[in-house]
């Protein structure tokens, strides 16, 4: 993918603002060639996109999109820790957190949200190692918490 920015345009996908963390964390650190970003979540426009948990107050469409968002603001840390968005070399890791009933299994159709955005954006350099993992609660009561690891060039 030879510019970042050009191809979010064409998907028309507006990165929003970021910014300052809700507590006592930055929203990314680079250590070498690498940089490790905090979790995050579906906010949009100041909003959670959904509320709840998989499988009680959201559906698996709407984590789905919940996952993709969450993404969007994951792009705009990371736009603002490197001041562009095609200094990234390749995705490295993707974890995501679901928060859901006990007896949900569709954590990783959740996750794909984020996993085909990534594709959608980066192409190859967008494919990636990921956990899906499905938990009791999250922060401020978000359906989906995702952090990621990325390589620069």
């Amino acid at each position: 993918m030879a510019d970042v920015d050009k191809r979010l345009k064409e998907l028309g996908i507006v990165l929003p603002e970021v910014g300052e963390p809700l507590a006592s964390f930055v929203h990314a650190v680079t250590t070498g060639n690498l940089v490790y970003t905090s979790g995050n979540g579906c906010e949009k426009n100041g909003e959670l996109l959904y509320k709840g948990k998989l499988g009680q107050e959201v559906t698996t469409e709407e984590g789905y999109e919940a996952a993709r968002q969450t993404m969007i603001n994951l792009l705009a840390v990371l736009h603002d820790h490197l001041g562009s968005l095609n200094k990234i070399e390749r995705i490295v890791k993707v974890n995501g957190f679901i928060n859901c009933v006990p007896t949900y299994t569709d954590v990783p159709l959740v996750l794909n949200g984020a996993s085909d955005l990534l594709k959608e954006v980066f192409g190859a350099k967008g494919e990636h190692a990921r956990s899906s993992i499905g938990v009791n609660s999250l922060p401020l009561g978000m359906p989906v918490e995702i952090e990621m690891v990325v390589e620069m060039k």
